[in-house]
């Protein structure tokens, strides 16, 4: 069973368990031993080839702009096909299904690279997802190759094991780990959408939460995340805090109806050791019964915080990429999905 299948079936067997379990948290990693050889000799060998779009390319999000933007003038870009690992296909958000189907007939019929593995060595950037369409071109793109879309996807248009999630976009992250933090909320949930939600609604007048529409200003949003014990997010709804709230030492509570399957990093962290997966059809009193028992949570929570303060930093987007941060871990994800097999050259 590969790495990434076996976490996601821990995810699913934990995601519904309100459960505190006792055992030592020691790292947030799947397997620290094998991540960070591998990332070094990413770093020295990983190529990619670049299709040439026929157009200028826009985006709808701030993560896929700068996704883009650091593969273009990484290291990784080869312009030697044959040396390639990978292939990007490259296209702007609002392009039509049409238009996709045309760009792969395009790259088939100049190119022999696609033809080799019916598109499964390729990969393409896609926030709003591709379904799946009756056109044999986007058929092979959307079951063979590599889909990188942003969290949360949408729905039915991410396939596990083979898709990778993009982290969204911070404002701003914690210099250093926070110690000693001062625990004035239980939980704080920021409402940058107003949307009903039986659950926030139970909690408004609980003075053990904070719930509250966008802050006034970045400095009164960080002092929320550094006073906070947990850090509430509805999957579906406004996630970009996740990073920020892992930054700070708050612990981020995901609230969900099902099993999630597009985190971020899937391949590479230990999600239910950084994150609290609660179940919202049990309304605000099994949140509470949760999040509120001291007693049992005993040293995990210090545990918890600070792991996910550590996995914090792959949540960071720099406009220069530096080690280990949002782009790169990416491109490890990209790295292990690889193809072991190298073809031989037609013609």
């Amino acid at each position: 069973m590969s790495t990434a299948c076996f976490s996601l079936l821990l995810l699913c067997l934990s995601l519904f368990s309100t459960t505190i379990h006792t055992k030592p948290l020691t790292s947030p990693y799947l397997s620290s031993a094998t991540l960070f050889p591998n990332y070094q000799k990413m770093l020295k060998s990983f190529k990619i080839f670049i299709y040439k779009p026929n157009e200028a390319l826009t985006f709808n999000s701030p993560a896929e702009s700068l996704f883009y933007s650091s593969l273009q003038n990484s290291p990784f870009v080869t312009q030697n096909p044959e040396e390639a690992h990978l292939f990007f296909v490259p296209f702007r958000s609002t392009i039509s299904t049409r238009s996709i189907a045309r760009v792969v007939k395009r790259h088939k019929e100049e190119l022999p690279y696609w033809n080799r593995t019916l598109g499964a060595d390729h990969f393409y950037l896609s926030c709003a997802g591709l379904g799946y369409e009756s056109d044999r071109n986007l058929v092979e793109l959307k079951k063979n190759s590599v889909q990188i879309t942003c969290f949360p996807a949408s729905q039915g248009k991410f396939v596990p094991h083979k898709d990778i999630a993009l982290p969204p976009v911070s404002t701003s992250h914690a210099p250093h780990a926070p110690d000693n933090k001062t625990t004035k909320f239980l939980g704080y949930f920021r409402r940058v959408k107003l949307k009903e939600s039986s659950l926030i609604n139970e909690l408004v007048n609980d003075p053990n939460f904070l719930i509250e529409s966008e802050p006034s200003d970045q400095l009164t949003y960080t002092m929320r995340l550094a006073s906070s014990k947990f850090c509430l997010f509805e999957y579906g709804g406004d996630v970009s805090g996740i990073g920020e709230a892992l930054s700070f030492g708050c612990v981020p509570v995901v609230i969900t109806d099902r099993p999630i399957q597009d985190l971020p990093f899937m391949d590479v962290l230990r999600w239910q050791e950084i994150v609290v997966f609660v179940n919202n059809n049990g309304g605000a009193k099994e949140l509470k019964l949760v999040l509120g028992d001291t007693d049992t949570w005993g040293e995990r929570y210090e545990q918890m915080k600070g792991l996910g303060v550590k996995a914090s930093q792959h949540f960071v987007w720099n406009e220069l990429p530096q080690t280990l941060d949002s782009f790169h871990t990416v491109m490890y994800q990209l790295w292990l999905r690889r193809h072991t097999i190298r073809y031989a050259r037609w013609g």
